[in-house]
Protein backbone atom coordinates (compact mmCIF):
# COMPACT_ATOMS: atom_id res chain seq x y z
CA UNK A 1 0.00 0.00 0.00
CA UNK A 2 1.43 3.36 -0.99
CA UNK A 3 1.81 6.24 1.51
CA UNK A 4 -0.91 8.19 -0.31
CA UNK A 5 -3.37 5.35 0.20
CA UNK A 6 -2.39 5.05 3.86
CA UNK A 7 -2.93 8.77 4.41
CA UNK A 8 -6.26 8.64 2.60
CA UNK A 9 -7.39 5.72 4.74
CA UNK A 10 -6.37 7.55 7.92
CA UNK A 11 -8.37 10.61 6.92
CA UNK A 12 -11.36 8.52 5.91
CA UNK A 13 -11.45 6.59 9.18
CA UNK A 14 -10.83 9.59 11.45
CA UNK A 15 -13.47 9.36 14.25
CA UNK A 16 -15.72 12.39 13.75
CA UNK A 17 -19.10 10.85 13.09
CA UNK A 18 -20.45 8.28 10.68
CA UNK A 19 -22.07 10.77 8.29
CA UNK A 20 -18.89 12.75 7.77
CA UNK A 21 -16.88 9.55 7.39
CA UNK A 22 -19.26 8.33 4.67
CA UNK A 23 -18.86 11.63 2.81
CA UNK A 24 -15.07 11.27 2.93
CA UNK A 25 -15.19 7.69 1.68
CA UNK A 26 -17.54 8.72 -1.12
CA UNK A 27 -15.18 11.54 -2.08
CA UNK A 28 -12.17 9.21 -2.10
CA UNK A 29 -14.02 6.66 -4.22
CA UNK A 30 -15.20 9.29 -6.69
CA UNK A 31 -18.89 9.06 -5.76
CA UNK A 32 -21.24 11.91 -5.09
CA UNK A 33 -24.17 11.62 -2.78
CA UNK A 34 -27.47 13.40 -2.95
CA UNK A 35 -26.35 16.09 -0.49
CA UNK A 36 -23.02 17.86 -0.82
CA UNK A 37 -21.26 18.47 2.47
CA UNK A 38 -18.35 20.81 2.95
CA UNK A 39 -16.01 19.78 5.74
CA UNK A 40 -12.85 21.21 7.21
CA UNK A 41 -10.19 19.43 9.22
CA UNK A 42 -10.26 20.43 12.93
CA UNK A 43 -7.31 22.59 13.88
CA UNK A 44 -6.99 20.81 17.22
CA UNK A 45 -6.19 17.59 15.35
CA UNK A 46 -4.21 19.06 12.48
CA UNK A 47 -0.87 18.99 14.30
CA UNK A 48 -1.36 15.35 15.29
CA UNK A 49 -2.38 14.42 11.75
CA UNK A 50 0.66 16.18 10.28
CA UNK A 51 2.97 14.46 12.77
CA UNK A 52 1.45 11.06 11.97
CA UNK A 53 1.81 11.62 8.22
CA UNK A 54 5.44 12.73 8.62
CA UNK A 55 6.22 9.74 10.84
CA UNK A 56 4.63 7.39 8.31
CA UNK A 57 6.59 8.90 5.43
CA UNK A 58 9.83 8.81 7.42
CA UNK A 59 9.30 5.20 8.40
CA UNK A 60 8.62 4.14 4.82
CA UNK A 61 11.42 6.13 3.22
CA UNK A 62 14.15 6.00 5.87
CA UNK A 63 15.06 4.80 9.35
CA UNK A 64 12.98 4.86 12.58
CA UNK A 65 15.16 7.72 13.86
CA UNK A 66 14.25 9.84 10.84
CA UNK A 67 10.62 8.90 11.38
CA UNK A 68 10.74 10.11 14.99
CA UNK A 69 12.49 13.35 14.04
CA UNK A 70 10.07 13.97 11.19
CA UNK A 71 7.14 13.38 13.54
CA UNK A 72 8.44 15.90 16.10
CA UNK A 73 9.38 18.44 13.42
CA UNK A 74 6.02 18.23 11.68
CA UNK A 75 4.15 18.59 14.98
CA UNK A 76 6.11 21.69 15.99
CA UNK A 77 5.91 23.13 12.47
CA UNK A 78 2.14 22.77 12.24
CA UNK A 79 1.74 24.27 15.72
CA UNK A 80 3.85 27.27 14.72
CA UNK A 81 1.89 27.70 11.49
CA UNK A 82 -1.42 27.57 13.36
CA UNK A 83 -0.15 30.15 15.86
CA UNK A 84 0.92 32.50 13.06
CA UNK A 85 -2.42 32.00 11.33
CA UNK A 86 -4.30 32.77 14.54
CA UNK A 87 -2.21 35.92 14.97
CA UNK A 88 -3.15 37.18 11.52
CA UNK A 89 -6.76 36.20 12.17
CA UNK A 90 -6.73 38.33 15.33
CA UNK A 91 -5.79 41.36 13.23
CA UNK A 92 -8.72 40.66 10.94
CA UNK A 93 -11.03 40.42 13.96
CA UNK A 94 -9.91 43.86 15.11
CA UNK A 95 -10.69 45.31 11.70
CA UNK A 96 -14.08 43.60 11.51
CA UNK A 97 -15.13 44.78 14.95
CA UNK A 98 -13.97 48.31 14.11
CA UNK A 99 -16.17 48.22 10.99
CA UNK A 100 -19.14 47.21 13.10
CA UNK A 101 -18.51 49.98 15.61
CA UNK A 102 -18.14 52.49 12.80
CA UNK A 103 -21.51 51.51 11.39
CA UNK A 104 -23.05 51.73 14.87
CA UNK A 105 -21.69 55.23 15.46
CA UNK A 106 -22.71 56.46 11.99
CA UNK A 107 -26.28 55.22 12.34
CA UNK A 108 -26.69 56.66 15.82
CA UNK A 109 -25.41 60.04 14.66
CA UNK A 110 -27.87 59.89 11.75
CA UNK A 111 -30.72 59.60 14.24
CA UNK A 112 -31.62 55.95 13.77
CA UNK A 113 -32.84 53.88 16.68
CA UNK A 114 -30.51 51.72 18.73
CA UNK A 115 -32.06 48.51 17.38
CA UNK A 116 -31.61 49.63 13.76
CA UNK A 117 -28.06 50.76 14.46
CA UNK A 118 -27.32 47.42 16.12
CA UNK A 119 -28.57 45.52 13.08
CA UNK A 120 -26.42 47.71 10.84
CA UNK A 121 -23.39 47.08 13.06
CA UNK A 122 -24.02 43.34 12.91
CA UNK A 123 -24.23 43.46 9.13
CA UNK A 124 -21.05 45.54 8.84
CA UNK A 125 -19.04 43.14 11.02
CA UNK A 126 -17.83 40.38 8.71
CA UNK A 127 -16.89 38.09 11.62
CA UNK A 128 -19.91 36.16 12.92
CA UNK A 129 -18.51 35.54 16.41
CA UNK A 130 -17.43 39.14 16.98
CA UNK A 131 -20.62 40.48 15.43
CA UNK A 132 -22.71 38.33 17.76
CA UNK A 133 -20.63 39.42 20.75
CA UNK A 134 -21.09 43.07 19.74
CA UNK A 135 -24.86 42.63 19.52
CA UNK A 136 -24.91 40.96 22.94
CA UNK A 137 -22.84 43.79 24.44
CA UNK A 138 -25.33 46.35 23.10
CA UNK A 139 -28.62 44.58 23.79
CA UNK A 140 -27.67 42.81 27.02
CA UNK A 141 -24.81 44.79 28.60
CA UNK A 142 -25.37 43.28 32.06
CA UNK A 143 -25.23 39.67 30.88
CA UNK A 144 -21.90 37.87 30.99
CA UNK A 145 -20.54 37.29 27.48
CA UNK A 146 -18.65 34.19 26.30
CA UNK A 147 -14.88 34.50 26.35
CA UNK A 148 -13.23 35.19 22.98
CA UNK A 149 -9.62 34.66 24.18
CA UNK A 150 -8.64 38.07 22.79
CA UNK A 151 -7.96 40.70 25.47
CA UNK A 152 -8.18 43.68 23.11
CA UNK A 153 -11.59 42.68 21.77
CA UNK A 154 -12.81 41.79 25.26
CA UNK A 155 -11.79 45.24 26.48
CA UNK A 156 -13.53 46.94 23.54
CA UNK A 157 -16.77 45.02 24.14
CA UNK A 158 -16.61 45.81 27.85
CA UNK A 159 -16.30 49.52 27.04
CA UNK A 160 -19.29 49.34 24.70
CA UNK A 161 -21.36 47.51 27.32
CA UNK A 162 -20.44 50.10 29.95
CA UNK A 163 -21.34 52.90 27.52
CA UNK A 164 -24.73 51.29 26.84
CA UNK A 165 -25.45 51.07 30.58
CA UNK A 166 -24.38 54.68 31.13
CA UNK A 167 -26.44 55.86 28.15
CA UNK A 168 -29.49 54.07 29.48
CA UNK A 169 -29.15 55.71 32.90
CA UNK A 170 -28.11 59.24 31.95
CA UNK A 171 -28.98 59.59 28.26
CA UNK A 172 -25.39 60.40 27.20
CA UNK A 173 -24.26 59.80 23.63
CA UNK A 174 -23.37 56.21 22.76
CA UNK A 175 -22.11 57.22 19.31
CA UNK A 176 -19.14 59.11 20.75
CA UNK A 177 -17.98 56.10 22.76
CA UNK A 178 -18.44 53.75 19.80
CA UNK A 179 -16.41 56.09 17.60
CA UNK A 180 -13.66 56.33 20.23
CA UNK A 181 -13.46 52.54 20.58
CA UNK A 182 -13.40 52.22 16.80
CA UNK A 183 -10.50 54.66 16.54
CA UNK A 184 -8.62 52.74 19.24
CA UNK A 185 -9.09 49.41 17.46
CA UNK A 186 -7.99 50.83 14.12
CA UNK A 187 -4.92 52.38 15.74
CA UNK A 188 -4.02 49.03 17.32
CA UNK A 189 -4.51 47.31 13.96
CA UNK A 190 -2.24 49.79 12.17
CA UNK A 191 0.37 49.48 14.92
CA UNK A 192 0.36 45.69 14.58
CA UNK A 193 0.82 45.90 10.81
CA UNK A 194 3.71 48.33 11.22
CA UNK A 195 5.44 46.04 13.72
CA UNK A 196 5.04 43.05 11.41
CA UNK A 197 6.46 45.00 8.51
CA UNK A 198 9.42 46.03 10.68
CA UNK A 199 10.11 42.43 11.73
CA UNK A 200 9.61 40.91 8.27
CA UNK A 201 13.34 40.99 7.48
CA UNK A 202 14.46 39.15 10.66
CA UNK A 203 11.79 36.50 10.14
CA UNK A 204 12.83 36.01 6.53
CA UNK A 205 16.49 35.72 7.60
CA UNK A 206 15.59 33.10 10.21
CA UNK A 207 13.67 31.08 7.62
CA UNK A 208 16.56 31.30 5.18
CA UNK A 209 19.09 30.16 7.75
CA UNK A 210 16.80 27.30 8.75
CA UNK A 211 16.85 26.00 5.17
CA UNK A 212 20.63 26.09 4.75
CA UNK A 213 21.20 22.56 6.16
CA UNK A 214 18.87 21.15 3.52
CA UNK A 215 20.83 23.05 0.87
CA UNK A 216 24.03 21.56 2.27
CA UNK A 217 22.61 18.04 1.96
CA UNK A 218 21.58 18.73 -1.63
CA UNK A 219 24.99 20.14 -2.53
CA UNK A 220 26.77 17.18 -0.90
CA UNK A 221 24.66 14.74 -2.87
CA UNK A 222 25.30 16.74 -6.04
CA UNK A 223 29.10 16.41 -5.78
CA UNK A 224 28.90 12.63 -5.38
CA UNK A 225 28.98 12.32 -1.59
CA UNK A 226 26.33 10.57 0.46
CA UNK A 227 25.63 12.86 3.45
CA UNK A 228 22.19 11.42 4.07
CA UNK A 229 23.56 7.89 4.19
CA UNK A 230 26.23 8.97 6.67
CA UNK A 231 23.69 10.75 8.88
CA UNK A 232 21.26 7.82 8.95
CA UNK A 233 23.56 4.81 8.55
CA UNK A 234 26.30 5.44 11.14
CA UNK A 235 26.18 5.96 14.88
CA UNK A 236 28.17 9.19 14.67
CA UNK A 237 25.96 10.47 11.88
CA UNK A 238 22.81 9.70 13.82
CA UNK A 239 24.14 11.57 16.85
CA UNK A 240 25.00 14.52 14.65
CA UNK A 241 21.55 14.37 13.02
CA UNK A 242 19.80 14.48 16.39
CA UNK A 243 22.05 17.32 17.59
CA UNK A 244 21.55 19.28 14.38
CA UNK A 245 17.77 18.95 14.39
CA UNK A 246 17.66 19.92 18.07
CA UNK A 247 19.80 23.01 17.51
CA UNK A 248 17.69 23.91 14.48
CA UNK A 249 14.48 23.71 16.54
CA UNK A 250 16.01 25.73 19.40
CA UNK A 251 17.23 28.40 17.00
CA UNK A 252 13.85 28.74 15.33
CA UNK A 253 12.05 28.88 18.69
CA UNK A 254 14.49 31.50 19.97
CA UNK A 255 14.16 33.70 16.89
CA UNK A 256 10.37 33.37 17.01
CA UNK A 257 10.39 34.35 20.69
CA UNK A 258 12.51 37.43 19.93
CA UNK A 259 10.13 38.50 17.15
CA UNK A 260 7.09 37.90 19.37
CA UNK A 261 8.66 40.03 22.10
CA UNK A 262 9.25 42.83 19.60
CA UNK A 263 5.62 42.65 18.48
CA UNK A 264 4.26 43.22 21.98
Amino acid sequence: MTPALLAAAALALWPEGSALRRDRLAHLLGRRGGRRRRWTFPQSQLAAAGAAAAALAGGLLSTPLVSALACAGAFLGVRAWLAARAEWGSDGCLRNLADGLGALAADLRAGRSLDAATRAARAACADDDRGTALVQAIRAPDVARPRLQEPVIEEALARIAAAVRLSGRTGCSLAAVAAAVEDDLRARHRHGLELRAATAAPRASASLLAGLPLLGLAMGSGVGADPWGVLTGTVTGQLLLVAGVTLEAVGLAWSRRLVARALR
